[in-house]
């Protein structure tokens, strides 16, 4: 098992947009692809609270290419995203990792 630590970080005042775009948008655009979200975190003490912090589940990052290669192309997707950045850019620059479980993690 392999999980995807994704965090991305907001233009200032964007993140309301980015949770929206989630909860309303992206979430079915992964149901439909099979992605597998594991949780989501906003930052209550850090060096910034305009971030979004998410973990995704994979098998293996041939899964992971394939699935996210389908949602990231998905011409739907694409007009969705781009209608809630018209006005304004949401996510100014997106960290990721690719992280597996260490023998002792309850998490695997």
């Amino acid at each position: 098992m392999i999980h995807e630590m994704r965090i991305y970080h907001c233009a200032p005042g964007r993140l309301p947009a980015l949770n929206a775009r989630f909860q309303n948008i992206t979430l079915t655009f992964w149901e439909k692809y099979g992605i597998k979200p594991v949780g989501f975190w906003t930052t209550l003490v850090g060096s910034s609270n305009q971030a979004l912090t998410y973990l995704l589940e994979w098998e293996s990052l041939a899964e992971r290419e394939q699935k996210w290669n389908a949602f990231q192309s998905d011409p739907d997707w694409i007009a969705k995203r781009a209608e809630t950045e018209a006005q304004a850019i949401i996510v100014e620059r997106i960290e990721n990792s690719f992280l597996v479980p260490t023998a002792y993690s309850p998490l695997r």
